[in-house]
């Protein structure tokens, strides 16, 4: 009787260790339990999963008349499949499509296959002609976003991990493939956490920072000893509005020179086609709270308003052949900013839309991109914040979530990476002033102005 209390309580405590593991360290968790016993499903059920959700093809010719000579029936064929390999959070198969079939035909019955190999999602996508892959999710990688032990390095400059893709890949924010991006997101919805992330990864590259904060610079004002210039009034972002475009012609001015250099000079349309010598450093210019940057009480705001809105236009226009690029960041963006708003947010090709409070603001930053994602925004709750919809003018998109990043952490980057704010003489007037003890240990940062107490 000893003996049996024992192992049944060895077996109790095993059973709440498993549990405690499953919720505190779900990668453990898979790699111990979960992965050999789903891929165990996964082989031993997979010709009869693939029939019943109507995968399969007709056997062979060749097939059907073995079966014959044998007395049985030829079964149906499913596609063939590698191993399934484990990942950080699930498995992945490669899938070899029969003749005949598409790839829409296993995106419509990705539900089903979820269903009857009991995973939290499954996400297939084309790889090359013929060929899929099959990625199964272990449990919700979005219920808790960590940034890994490792920091993750990004592909180069103006590369980098920002946020973690519900199927468990990283979504990288690259500028010089969608260098413009609009970001929309209702109060408290994680938007802020998301701008925080992007500010940290531009501030450990050496790109030069550009603030437009309206609202007193609140927002961004914690980042003042890496950004290269910050505005906080819609006065000020009209001036450094102008600057930015004198740069932008300088920058093109030094294209066309080099391009009429001689018989023997490389040409180029942009600034990555100049030697590493002579390319001017990248430009990042971060809008937070656009609407903030266009509301208009007199007909003189009016006319700084359109002045504004016509100087965006042509840096998202022209900007990225320039090497300067856009981060539009507002709780909405459409035509009731003004005259020309709707031009601007079609220059943006990048879209990221958090939690928003109506419809047509979903519809505003995803709707020209996939209905389903506008509707997937939609349904974003309001007890998770971070999570947004990402797509692009490609039409794909899919779920994110960035690690949690506090204020606090978000400015000591800044502070420890001011050392890498380039030079840019246009910009010297709109550096932000921070106050520095004297007296020769270096106290913490404090930027100038600081309102009121930041949003998430």
């Amino acid at each position: 009787m000893t003996d049996t209390v024992w192992v049944l309580t060895l077996c109790l405590v095993g059973v709440i260790a498993l549990l405690v593991l499953r919720r505190r360290m779900p990668v453990a968790f898979w790699w111990l339990v979960g992965y050999p016993l789903v891929a165990l499903r996964v082989v031993t059920t997979y010709r009869a999963t693939m029939d019943a959700c109507g995968l399969t093809v007709p056997a062979s010719a060749v097939r059907r008349a073995t079966a014959r000579l044998v007395g049985r029936e030829a079964a149906p064929v499913p596609p063939r499949r590698s191993l399934p390999l484990p990942t950080g959070s699930g498995l992945v198969m490669r899938l070899r499509m029969a003749t005949g079939q598409a790839p829409e035909d296993f995106m419509a019955s990705a539900d089903r296959l979820r269903h009857a190999w009991a995973a939290h999602a499954v996400h297939i996508r084309p790889t090359k002609p013929g060929w899929l892959e099959l990625r199964l999710i272990g449990w919700d990688v979005l219920n808790d976003v960590r940034r890994p032990v490792r920091q993750r390095k990004g592909g180069g400059l103006l590369t980098f991990p920002l946020a973690l893709r519900e199927d468990g890949r990283w979504h990288v924010r690259d500028f010089r493939t969608v260098p413009h991006e609009l970001i929309l997101g209702a109060t408290q919805s994680g938007k802020s956490v998301f701008l925080r992330n992007l500010v940290c990864g531009l501030a450990r590259q050496p790109v030069v920072l550009v603030g437009i904060d309206c609202k007193w610079g609140v927002e961004l004002a914690p980042f003042a000893p890496r950004l290269s210039a910050l505005a906080d009034t819609p006065d000020r972002a009209n001036e450094l509005l102008d600057a930015l475009l004198d740069e932008m012609e300088a920058r093109f001015r030094l294209v066309g020179l080099s391009s009429a250099a001689g018989p023997d000079a490389v040409l180029t349309s942009d600034v990555w086609g100049l030697p590493e010598k002579v390319r001017p450093v990248p430009v990042v210019v971060v809008v937070d709270e656009v609407a903030e940057l266009f509301l208009a009480a007199n007909r003189d705001d009016e006319k700084r308003r359109d002045s504004m809105v016509t100087k965006l236009i042509r840096i998202a226009q022209l900007g990225r052949a320039a090497g300067i690029y856009l981060e539009v960041c507002g709780q909405r963006f459409g035509s009731e900013l003004g005259k020309g708003a709707t031009m601007l947010r079609a220059q943006l090709t990048g879209r990221v839309c958090h939690r928003v409070n109506d419809e047509s603001s979903a519809n505003m930053a995803l709707a020209d991109v996939s209905p389903e994602a506008a509707l997937a925004a939609t349904a974003i709750p309001a007890e998770r914040p971070g999570v947004a919809i990402v797509g692009d003018s490609s039409g794909g998109w899919s779920r994110i979530r960035s690690p949690h990043l506090s204020l606090d952490e978000a400015a000591a980057v800044c502070r420890a990476s001011s050392a890498l704010v380039p030079e840019l003489p246009r910009l010297d007037a709109f550096r932000p002033a921070v106050a520095v003890e004297s007296a020769g240990t270096t106290a913490p940062v404090t930027p100038v102005p600081s309102a009121r107490p930041v949003t998430e």
